[in-house]
């Protein structure tokens, strides 16, 4: 992962931008139109957020990693406290999606940063001819 210190002037570091929904090119606070989906480009310094292919890809082990959290909080809290059930519904269902979507914001803008900080593309074969 790169430092800091050998960005280009005015990128932000992977951390900053997936952490704050930063433009990877200018540090704009203009990553996201919505809860996790992408503007079309940045309104500050013009960067076509749509070449990049980040896609859903964090959603399942997100998921999976939160889901496990939550489940071992849950049964913990039971253990401990043996709340009613509708204390666990009013708890944990709330806090699931918040957590879910706010990692998707972090996952997502890490990849997208990363994308565009070691310019990534798609794979393309070379021509034979020669």
């Amino acid at each position: 992962m790169p430092d800091s210190d050998f960005l280009p002037k005015g990128q932000p570091p992977v951390w900053r931008a997936a952490l704050f929904g930063l433009c990877p090119e200018c540090s704009a606070k203009t990553l996201f139109d919505g809860p996790v989906k992408f503007r079309p480009s940045c309104d500050a310094c013009g960067l076509d957020y749509s070449r990049y292919n980040v896609g859903d890809g964090p959603a399942a082990f997100l998921t999976l990693i939160v889901g496990a959290l939550i489940v071992a909080l849950a049964l913990a809290l039971d253990a401990a406290v043996k709340p009613p059930l509708w204390v666990h519904v009013l708890l944990w269902v709330p806090l699931t999606a918040v957590a879910v979507v706010y990692g998707l914001r972090v996952a997502k803008g890490a990849l997208i940063t990363s994308e565009h900080q070691r310019q990534a593309a798609e794979g393309r074969q070379m021509d034979d001819k020669g």
